[in-house]
């Protein structure tokens, strides 16, 4: 609209009656009647006629990058361009803001009000159903991208409505949603999960890890640090942060510099960024570094998954092994066990210090490893899916390539006990055979949604 202005006040020096204009002799206008009598009402009739057409461009063209917000959301691989936070509403659906406050609202008395992003992810899904059981409000955000299958992430979807909460579909680099989504429900919490995930995918698309985990991320600290009050932000880091370290367990307290892939390095990057904002601005931030997490409703790109897949379906599969025949190991931490670590971390969070973007005194930042501290050879891990799968796999051991995997993590889990009083209860075959129960009920029923 600013581009009428010039055009809008013009018209506002011209009479409400045509008679009663008396233009200035040394206008041009003035002039040009002089020229011949007919010649004045003629260029009135077609100053008004292009006055006209000038204002109908202006109206039926879309905003120019001067006039407009020009946020680009990326969503599945495909752009969606949101001008102005005017034109949110008709792009998340009818009635879209009320859906969001209802879903913010708690239900206890002593309910947090929390916008979890990447919600439809595999800890996103179960800690937001698990925050909303307990009477938290709760409003997801995710751009549902096609990193892997899209039909998984809308069942988990599916079972989020079926919770009470309402999941926006939209980019955490879309700054114009995230601004309205703030102003439309006062989040005390968030629960920043979204990223882009996986080692080896960075090796075939490094700048989405750039774009998600990176950028993704500071704008979302640019929205919180600008809030009043601000929020309370836990977000997810990773194990991977530890990098090349061959000291065991891994500690908070351990260097985490030398990162071997680079998802690793934009972890490590945001956990930088988010001391750099918890000094400047005041946010209260804990950063929470989880350990190969699995079970049901997992990442179809995670080892135990595929293997499942594979091994039901008669194909070979490939297991790791490290230098000189070492063994590969991981840290395999349960969901549910991550869950109570996720909802500790956000009880025990003391509040952002900041107002208006200025930091009023010191505020708290965490780190803590979320792990179950007993690392399993992924032999053994075969050797428990064919067990519970009653099938013989087809396996082929080869040296682990150089795609940013490490041959180990085991996660030192003191400091998560002391401070959330962290303890996680499932061993390894006891959560396969929930994940396998999961896997066989999904894959196995037309209606995919209803397991859970």
């Amino acid at each position: 609209m600013t581009q009428l202005k010039p055009i809008l006040s013009h018209l506002d020096a011209l009479p409400s009656t045509p008679g009663k204009f008396k233009p200035d002799k040394t206008s041009p206008y003035h002039r040009l009647s002089r020229l011949h009598p007919s010649l004045s009402p003629r260029l009135t009739l077609w100053s008004f006629f292009v006055l006209f057409l000038v204002i109908l461009f202006l109206f039926c063209s879309p905003p120019s990058a001067t006039t407009a917000v020009s946020n680009t959301a990326v969503n599945g691989g495909k752009r969606r361009n949101l001008h102005t936070a005017a034109v949110l509403g008709p792009s998340l659906g009818p009635n879209w803001e009320n859906r969001v406050w209802a879903s913010a609202r708690p239900t206890s008395k002593a309910g947090l009000s929390i916008l979890v992003t990447g919600a439809v992810g595999f800890v996103g899904t179960h800690v937001s159903i698990s925050l909303k059981k307990r009477g938290d409000g709760v409003v997801g955000l995710d751009n549902f991208n096609s990193y892997y299958d899209t039909g998984l992430k809308k069942a988990r979807n599916s079972l989020l409505q079926k919770a009470g909460i309402f999941v926006v579909e939209g980019d955490i680099n879309d700054a114009a949603l995230l601004q309205k989504l703030f102003e439309t429900a006062k989040f005390t919490h968030v629960m920043h999960l979204a990223a882009q995930a996986g080692v080896r995918y960075a090796m075939k698309n490094p700048m989405s890890y750039i774009h998600s985990n990176v950028n993704g991320f500071v704008n979302l600290l640019e929205i919180c640090k600008s809030t009043n009050p601000q929020p309370i932000v836990v977000w997810a880091s990773s194990s991977s942060v530890y990098g090349l370290n061959s000291k065991v367990p891994f500690s908070e307290k351990d260097r985490t510099d030398q990162p071997a892939s680079l998802y690793a390095a934009t972890k490590k990057a945001g956990e930088e960024i988010a001391h750099t904002y918890n000094h400047i601005y005041g946010l209260s931030i804990t950063g929470l570094r989880f350990f190969t997490v699995y079970g049901p409703w997992g990442r179809p790109d995670m080892a135990y998954y595929f293997f499942t897949k594979d091994i039901l379906r008669g194909k070979e599969i490939k297991i790791y092994e490290g230098v000189d025949h070492g063994t590969v190991a991981r840290d395999f931490t349960y969901i549910d066990d991550v869950v109570k670590g996720c909802l500790a971390a956000l009880d025990t969070a003391k509040k952002s210090t900041g107002s208006g973007g200025k930091k009023r005194g010191a505020a708290q930042f965490r780190i803590y490893n979320l792990g179950n501290t007993t690392p399993v050879p992924i032999g053994r891990l075969v050797s428990i899916l064919e067990k519970l799968l009653m099938v013989k796999a087809k396996k082929k051991v080869i040296q682990m390539p150089r795609n940013g995997d490490v041959p180990f993590t085991h996660a030192n889990i003191s400091l998560a006990q002391k401070e959330l009083g962290y303890k996680p209860t499932t061993d390894l075959e006891t959560g396969l055979k929930k994940f396998v129960k999961w896997y066989v009920g999904y894959y196995g029923s037309k209606k995919k949604s209803s397991a859970w």
